[in-house]
């Protein structure tokens, strides 16, 4: 199917910014543009009942991370379920503000707080730093959460791209780990789930179909990873893990004119047959990060409005 007229019309609009494919930009220059491009969207702020920067203690340091709550939280009405959001962008790009839109509509849409995630990227910070980063932030949000003012078997774990690629790997270590820390949800957008590339979808939807390209995953993969033995690594290639079952339920969302749309729906199968509920919606004509889009484009409106649902379901 073809990209969606709403879809086209926005790209239009884009490309009068002048923007440069992201592997022909250092990792620097990528992330200044992509800061860039989400401020020009210029979309108004969704409100939240309070939005708070602060450091947590992480593995190497600490760990920038924003907090926000929703509107009469934290007072007669006690404690909330929580989402710990982990931004997309190659695990090299993206940050809190690219990413904010989205932490604030979950937010609000299901009256959840949220804490999303500042992790150290490549290539300052080569992997495995995103994901110790990532788990460490998740367990400090279980660990600390009568002091936050949420319940601690109601924490979920979301991300788009990169972002899903983490939340998927937390709760594939929560599952495994004698500390404690327990997934209720998981909500995962286009997730990375395979560094090597090269599926089916990589062919179709190469070129031409927005800003992830079929050659964004290689420079992706050269600045995140340390050598190419560790694409068989399931924390870096979550698709590698032994096994998916004894997962927490899933929201899968995936864009059917994406590269990663194929590896997506192979997730999606392999997580029913290992017996994972997981709900799996594919969004026709739709592109890699149409999720962050809103209110721009309709789907991305309906998207985000059906995370909210499954998460303001599971956890509370």
């Amino acid at each position: 199917m073809a990209m969606k007229p709403q879809l086209l019309d926005l790209l239009e609009a884009m490309k009068a910014l002048g923007l440069k494919p992201m592997h022909e930009l250092s990792p620097v220059d990528a992330r200044a543009q992509m800061e860039a491009g989400v401020k020009a969207r210029n979309a108004p702020i969704v409100e939240v009942g309070a939005v708070e920067d602060r450091t947590i203690p992480g593995p190497m340091g600490d760990i920038p991370v924003r907090t926000y709550r929703p509107a009469g939280a934290g007072g007669s009405d006690g404690a909330v379920g929580a989402l710990v959001y982990f931004h997309g962008g190659g695990h090299v790009i993206g940050s809190l503000e690219t990413h904010d839109s989205v932490a604030r509509a979950m937010c609000r849409d299901a009256g959840i707080f949220v804490l999303s995630v500042d992790y150290r990227m490549g290539p300052e910070a080569k992997f495995p730093a995103s994901v110790d980063d990532s788990y460490a932030a998740t367990k400090w949000l279980s660990d600390n959460a009568d002091e936050m003012g949420i319940r601690a078997d109601k924490i979920a774990v979301g991300g788009d791209s990169a972002g899903g690629n983490l939340a998927l790997v937390v709760s594939l270590m929560a599952r495994d780990s004698a500390d404690d820390l327990s997934i209720a949800f998981q909500l995962l957008v286009y997730p990375v789930m395979d560094y090597a590339g090269g599926t089916p979808t990589y062919e179709t939807y190469g070129k031409g179909h927005g800003p992830l390209v079929a050659d964004s995953i290689p420079y992706f993969r050269e600045h995140y990873l340390n050598s190419d033995e560790e694409l068989a690594d399931w924390r870096a290639s979550p698709s590698r893990a032994a096994s998916f079952a004894g997962l927490p339920p899933v929201l899968l969302i995936t864009a059917e004119c994406d590269i990663l749309n194929h590896e997506g729906r192979e997730c999606g199968k392999r997580l029913v047959a290992e017996g994972v509920a997981c709900e799996h919606v594919d969004f026709e004509g739709m592109i890699h990060g149409f999720f962050s889009m809103a209110p721009m484009l309709d789907d991305s409106i309906a998207a985000q409005s059906l995370a909210a649902k499954r998460l303001r379901d599971a956890l509370s």
